[in-house]
């Protein structure tokens, strides 16, 4: 049986970006797991999120420009009701702003796929 987290990260590295829903308590759950952490139940399946969000919190961290320079680490809140740790890329790290809308895209590290944000566009 492969865990909640291999599901993941191979659905990542195949192009999904997914997260659980509880079949009893219906509520979103990121990170995955093997059991809900509202109800109790094991009875977790996979869906894909809008990928919509809100910033929640943000930070810089700052870097010599010869180590990758400066990058911003983020607490999104998805529209789905979990919050995720990641990063705002697009924009100046010092740009990202609490509040701010986000839409979640999928990018290769050297670690295979992850999930990133960019400010959502205004219509």
């Amino acid at each position: 049986m492969v865990g909640p987290e291999l599901q993941y990260r191979q659905q990542l590295d195949a192009g999904h970006f997914l997260i659980q829903r509880c079949q009893e308590c219906q509520k979103a759950i990121f990170y995955p797991r093997m059991i809900c952490p509202h109800c109790g139940s094991n009875s977790l399946s996979w869906f894909q999120p809008t990928g919509r969000g809100t910033v929640y919190s943000t930070t810089v961290i700052r870097r010599k420009p010869e180590a990758g320079g400066d990058y911003n680490v983020a607490l999104v809140d998805l529209e789905e009701g979990v919050r995720m740790m990641s990063r705002v890329d697009g924009i100046k790290p010092e740009d990202v702003e609490i509040g701010m809308l986000v839409q979640a895209r999928l990018v290769d590290s050297a670690d295979g796929k992850i999930v990133t944000f960019t400010p959502e566009v205004a219509q």
